[in-house]
């Protein structure tokens, strides 16, 4: 991803969201998956990120941030590092069980559904989630919906109306963080809340370091025996 498409991802965070004394900084995978539309890439997806976010502890930040709805590598960085770990999945999903009964991942095509059916199974939550609906558009991930709002707003609203009416979803999450520029129009235009994950995890990550939490060593032991030697070998 070059400098435009982090500055993309990093507009996600509006200067008012951000908490005084911190001080989020995006950073691009060095290489890895293209769409994470598929298998093979998803095992890409937990790779890279794994590889990363191994350095951030020793590299003095205070929390790591995984921007994909996908949680990639989230359980072994949980394992490789002692500061917070935080996937915006996790926090949107539990976020929306807290303001609803039943939410929908709503998401711009068929090909991510095995991204979420990965972590709702992992986190047992299939039982609060009314169904993955998407608007069957191919993503840009460099651009995101820049340019593209008029139309796919519209079919990302028509798509969780139905979630509403045909599956009882009383809460929407949006499926990618790549989709952070329609959060705002849908929650205007819905009845109901509209979770942005990116900016969910965000707000997380401030509040796990602002209260000294972080994840259990016990839950996620660190390796005997690790080589990050080797895993930054294989980080290009």
């Amino acid at each position: 991803m070059d400098e435009a498409g982090v500055a993309n991802r990093a507009s996600q965070l509006s200067p008012d969201v951000i908490s005084p004394g911190f001080m989020p900084e995006f950073a691009a995978v060095g290489w890895g998956a293209a769409l994470g539309d598929s298998y093979h890439d998803m095992l890409l997806m937990d790779w890279t990120v794994f590889q990363a976010g191994i350095d951030a502890e020793a590299e003095g930040y205070s929390a790591v941030v995984i921007d994909t709805v996908s949680d990639s590598g989230l359980r072994a960085l949980r394992s490789r590092l002692s500061i917070p770990v935080v996937g915006p999945g996790e926090c949107a999903f539990h976020a929306a069980m807290m303001l609803g009964k039943k939410f929908c991942v709503l998401t711009m095509w068929d090909e991510w559904f095995p991204l979420y059916e990965k972590t709702l199974t992992e986190y047992g939550l299939w039982s609060r989630c009314s169904g993955l609906r998407s608007i069957k558009t191919r993503p840009d991930l460099a651009d995101l919906l820049a340019g593209k709002e008029e139309v796919i707003f519209a079919k990302l609203k028509a798509e969780a109306e139905a979630a509403m009416a045909e599956d009882g979803a009383d809460v929407i999450v949006l499926g990618s963080t790549t989709m952070h520029q329609s959060a705002q129009w849908l929650s205007q235009n819905l009845p109901i809340p509209v979770i942005n994950p990116g900016v969910m995890a965000y707000k997380q990550a401030e509040l796990l370091v602002q209260l000294g939490l972080s994840h259990s060593k016990k839950a996620y032991p660190a390796p005997q025996v690790g080589n990050d030697a080797g895993i930054r070998k294989g980080s290009s």
